[in-house]
């Protein structure tokens, strides 16, 4: 599933080719993604793309009168075409602009989304989401008054979208593993100390990741149709009975809230 640096470079790789670009038409070959295409998604026709931003993992482009919410899904990406090119069976949706440039939305599982609102404080996909990882909001002091009463796992917190947004479980691993915190300890354990560093790792993380591109998953494009580069450098996802880089243990894993986690026993406490 493309996470926040996924979609972040999504962002970056497709702003240059919309902004300030008028929409032509909206072509829906499959209308049936994770919410039906509605199609007041039409009343965008003849509007100016005026920004294009991005809130968790949902994609927004600012029109003259509303917006488009694209999220990727579990499958889901985005590619800027030049010229006309034939769709193929996954392509779902073109958004066609004036000056010959098309953005195509590929998705083979239709997990994705192409939602369309005046406000978006209307639409309640963006409603209860916590805040931004690479904000000023997201500090040491917010974090921990979030661990203080909770009995979960710190890797499941930081996982949830209601306290901060985009930490998915690729970067909660390596992040966890930055703050030398094992991800099976219960989030109310944590000391202000821990907290001040794994939200320095979280941050650190992902900019890192959004820098190179985003991490090379098989379901993951960039605009260009070029994968992300970050996968070389993970440290401990995906490495369960590989040796810990900085200190020689093996990796290990285990379940957590149904997704694989991994850790070094020794460099994390």
């Amino acid at each position: 599933m493309p996470e926040l640096p996924e979609v972040e470079t999504s962002r970056l790789g497709i702003l240059p080719h919309l902004k300030h670009q008028t929409i032509q038409e909206i072509i829906i070959r499959q209308p049936k993604l994770r919410w039906p295409i509605d199609l007041d998604i039409c009343l965008a026709h003849g509007q100016k793309i005026i920004d294009i931003k991005r809130r968790a993992k949902y994609l927004l482009l600012q029109l003259e009168s509303g917006w488009i919410v694209i999220h990727l899904g579990m499958s889901g990406s985005l590619r800027i075409l030049l010229a006309d090119k034939p769709a193929e069976k996954h392509d779902h949706v073109d958004l066609v602009l004036q000056n010959g440039v098309t953005l195509r939305y590929t998705d083979p599982r239709r997990f994705g989304a192409w939602l369309w609102t005046p406000f978006l404080e209307w639409l309640p996909q963006l409603s209860k989401l916590g805040p931004e990882p690479l904000s000023d909001e997201f500090d040491e002091h917010y974090l921990y008054r979030m661990t203080q009463s909770r009995k979960v796992p710190i890797k499941t917190l930081i996982m949830d979208n209601h306290v901060v947004v985009g930490v998915g479980n690729i970067y909660a691993s390596e992040s966890l593993f930055m703050a030398k915190i094992l991800p099976m300890r219960l989030a109310n354990t944590l000391t202000k100390k821990e907290v001040r560093a794994l939200v320095n790792a979280i941050k650190t993380v992902l900019d890192a990741s959004i820098k190179q591109g985003g991490t090379t998953l098989k379901d993951f494009l960039q605009s260009d149709g070029k994968p992300g580069y970050f996968v070389q450098q993970l440290k401990v996802y995906g490495r369960s009975n590989e040796a810990c880089f900085d200190c020689g243990s093996v990796i290990e894993s285990k379940v957590i809230a149904q997704r694989n986690t991994f850790y070094c026993p020794h460099c994390q406490h």
